[in-house]
């Protein structure tokens, strides 16, 4: 029975935090080691004031807690993260020794939940159903605009062979404008092609993007890398996330920008739309520009939309479709001097080449 409650703590999504009378940390399941971006090793045997000093003004009421064996809830307290903040709902309740618990004295369990994550998951629900509703209407069109254009650059041709060679300079303006509207047509409607999956390694996707990058721009910015060396191959397309990847970058570099880091992370029990996976890549593309323009903020991902005077409005679309055909989906923080695009991937899903 005991080894079957542990189970269940390890795979709670909630974080759990036990501490001592001294408030020392005694244990953390995994989601708290995903929570405070720790290992348990590194938590473990820690002042919780250490971990998180907004509890230190708390101590006192802790140890009345631990003496009257109630429990306590504070809604929406800061939890410093590094680079960033998250407001946690915190419950501490005591566990008195007891051969039931199997604690020799007193202690203190904390049962910790992101208040942004609820917020998070309703808003990546609406943002896949955003996307899907704005892929269908876009495909939609772009079928009904390439009709017209392949008829309208085949009358050109042959319009053509009945002009004289001065007059053939009008006619080409023609084809070549046909043509740009068929790759402008072409990219709103996304990637097509089936691919099989093949193994992935994401920093060699990484890599590749940041050489592009690297090739692009020249001098005058910096490409850090900061990569979870332990992240396994996946299935997935590595020419789709090579582009996925590289967008991002580029929309990065327009920013514009001069600090551009490529991080790569694993997130354990994290949900994508209505589906919890147990392992999940995060490979995040943070900028050092100016922010996300808060008028953009709500059709960021929609197709034709950009803050860039040289922009299309096409990368962060097409971005969000790839990661979508691989079960995934694109985020975004967005603050003065800090922006991060994250990508989000399940490390063990079914492919879906076709979208």
């Amino acid at each position: 029975m005991e080894s079957h409650a542990e189970s269940i703590v390890e795979n709670l999504t909630t974080a759990v935090v036990v501490a001592d009378a001294a408030l020392r940390v005694r244990a953390v399941n995994p989601a708290g080691e995903i929570l405070f971006e720790l290992s348990a090793k590194q938590m473990v045997g820690q002042p919780l004031e250490r971990l998180w000093p907004q509890t230190a003004p708390l101590a006192g009421l802790f140890a009345d807690i631990l003496q009257s064996a109630h429990s306590f809830t504070r809604r929406g307290l800061p939890l410093p993260l590094p680079g960033r903040e998250v407001l946690v709902d915190v419950t501490a309740t005591a566990i008195l020794p007891s051969s039931e618990s199997g604690l020799q004295e007193a202690a203190l369990l904390f049962e910790l939940n992101q208040v942004d994550r609820l917020r998070r998951l309703a808003h990546e629900e609406e943002l896949v159903d955003r996307h899907l509703a704005q892929r269908a209407v876009v495909r939609g069109l772009a079928h009904e605009i390439k009709n017209p254009l392949g008829g309208l650059r085949g009358a050109a041709q042959l319009l053509e062979r009945k002009l004289s060679e001065s007059e053939r300079e009008y006619t080409r303006i023609i084809i070549r404008e046909a043509d740009r509207l068929q790759g402008l047509v072409d990219r709103l409607a996304g990637p097509t092609r089936p691919y099989l999956p093949v193994q992935v390694n994401i920093h060699q996707v990484l890599e590749h993007v940041r050489s592009l990058i690297l090739a692009e721009v020249g001098e005058g910015y910096v490409l850090r890398r900061d990569y979870d060396p332990s992240i396994p191959e996946f299935a997935g397309d590595p020419d789709q996330l090579v582009q996925a990847v590289l967008n991002l970058a580029r929309n990065a570099v327009q920013a514009p920008s001069h600090l551009i880091i490529l991080r790569s992370r694993i997130e354990r029990q994290f949900t994508i739309g209505q589906r919890r996976h147990k392992l999940v890549l995060r490979a995040e593309v943070e900028d050092d520009g100016p922010g996300v323009p808060q008028a953009l903020r709500d059709t960021l991902f929609y197709p034709m939309v950009t803050g860039h005077a040289a922009g299309t409005g096409l990368g962060l679309s097409i971005a969000q479709d790839i990661a979508r055909r691989h079960g995934g989906l694109i985020e975004y923080t967005s603050r003065p001097a800090r922006t991060v695009f994250t990508l989000f991937l399940p490390l063990r899903q079914e492919y879906d080449p076709t979208g």
